[in-house]
């Protein structure tokens, strides 16, 4: 696949200053900022939707760290078909997937307008060595992609199409209350079809399982607002085809 992905990028911001004042002082994991910067360069990087901040070939140079918006990963085969592997949101380490290889192993795309800090790698190993919490927060990050990969092919494997509906709107939720945002209202900046893609579903099934779970009373949606209306009821949905 064709490496030269970086004409994708918008560029990073060109006062050193601006980028300064727009980043927070402090990390996920209480890692100052300035400290990193001691030993890392950081690299603000703005995307707008349908923008790549990374292809499948590109040379790995970088982590990324999701600031604000929203994008997804996906896997995309030689006669173009893709797979959707997974969304990323405010405080989720990208690239570390193709951590140990050449190039990126995956495409990353902005699903809305989104900011990124560019985190130079290998330089961030040698951050690790000066930083505890950098360590810690790399290493937990590459357990949790280890873990979420395995919690999904467990529920691709096992779960109906309803099922699999219920969790993931379930595991959005989650990660929207663990940001300090509402668990039971919000807004799905993914497309019914990169959903399906994720669940390993047509897009059209995905249309039918919400409107089975919004006639049983778990959930109102609007086109990509959703509400959950009965938290237990939608937990109960997958715990039932697991007990089966």
């Amino acid at each position: 696949m064709n490496a030269a992905a970086n004409t994708a990028m918008l560029p990073a911001t060109s006062n050193a200053s601006d980028q300064r004042t727009a980043l927070p002082t402090v990390l996920p994991g209480g890692i100052s900022l300035d400290d990193l910067r001691a030993h890392v360069t950081v690299v603000q990087k703005k995307l707008t939707a349908g923008q790549y901040l990374y292809r499948a070939g590109q040379p790995f140079q970088a982590l990324y760290l999701v600031h604000a918006g929203f994008l997804k990963t996906a896997l995309v085969a030689e006669d173009g078909r893709e797979q959707v592997t997974g969304f990323r949101m405010r405080g989720d380490l990208m690239g570390v997937e193709s951590i140990g290889m050449p190039v990126h192993t995956s495409d990353a795309i902005a699903l809305d307008d989104s900011t990124v800090w560019e985190l130079s790698y290998p330089a961030i190993l040698n951050a690790c060595a000066h930083l505890p919490a950098l360590q810690a927060q790399l290493t937990q990050a590459l357990a949790a992609e280890i873990r979420n990969d395995r919690s999904w092919m467990l529920a691709l494997g096992t779960l109906s199409a309803e099922q699999r509906v219920a969790s993931f709107l379930l595991d959005v939720a989650a990660r929207h209350e663990a940001l300090g945002f509402s668990a039971r209202h919000f807004v799905l900046r993914m497309s019914r079809a990169d959903i399906g893609s994720f669940l390993a579903l047509k897009h059209e099934t995905v249309t039918r399982a919400l409107t089975r779970l919004s006639l049983q009373g778990s959930i109102a949606v609007q086109w990509r607002e959703v509400r959950i209306l009965d938290v237990a009821a939608l937990r109960e949905t997958v715990r039932c085809e697991m007990v089966h």
